[in-house]
């Protein structure tokens, strides 16, 4: 099963909220409400997991599941992944078995940045994971910078244009 009929209820659903037609395009306005795409959410749902399993906050049964990189014995030396807090991802035949918890939690949390794994507090390690997530998929940064720029030339012509006509009335 793919994610796709997953998407397409939170496609109507930020259409639902911000009053759009069928045809209209869905990124903005979901960018807008700060809503994360399908893929984006599933990780955010496995990475806080993950966080919990390794800080032992979560259940045995899915703390066993996840091996960290540096507790591999099999191996004869050290593997520099194995200080940066990365977990062992089995591998899979099929592809129905990357869906599986075991496989599909460590991947996740390999894809993230170092600055955000190392993270101790599960707020501030919610915020970072959701900020990654949604300049990942949206591609925001770019975005914003240009918004920023914008709105600081709009307000500093205002200002220019509220001193020059103070001035004048003078």
């Amino acid at each position: 099963m793919s994610v796709t009929p997953y998407q397409s209820v939170i496609n109507a659903a930020v259409r639902l909220m911000s009053g759009l037609r069928y045809r209209d395009h869905v990124a903005p306005a979901a960018i807008e409400l700060h809503w994360l795409p399908a893929e984006a959410r599933i990780q955010y749902k496995l990475c806080p997991l993950v966080h919990h399993a390794l800080a032992w906050r979560a259940p045995a049964y899915i703390t066993d599941l996840l091996l960290p990189v540096a507790a591999d014995t099999s191996r004869q030396t050290v593997l520099r992944s194995a200080t940066t807090n990365t977990l062992f991802t089995p591998r899979t035949r099929l592809r129905f078995g990357e869906r599986a918890f075991r496989v599909a939690a460590p991947k996740a949390w390999n894809q993230l940045p170092n600055n955000v794994r190392s993270l101790r507090g599960t707020n501030s390690f919610k915020k970072k994971l959701k900020t990654f997530l949604f300049t990942k998929f949206y591609c925001v940064i770019f975005d914003l910078v240009v918004v920023h720029y914008w709105t600081l030339i709009v307000n500093l012509l205002t200002l220019y244009l509220l001193v020059s006509f103070q001035l004048y009335s003078i």
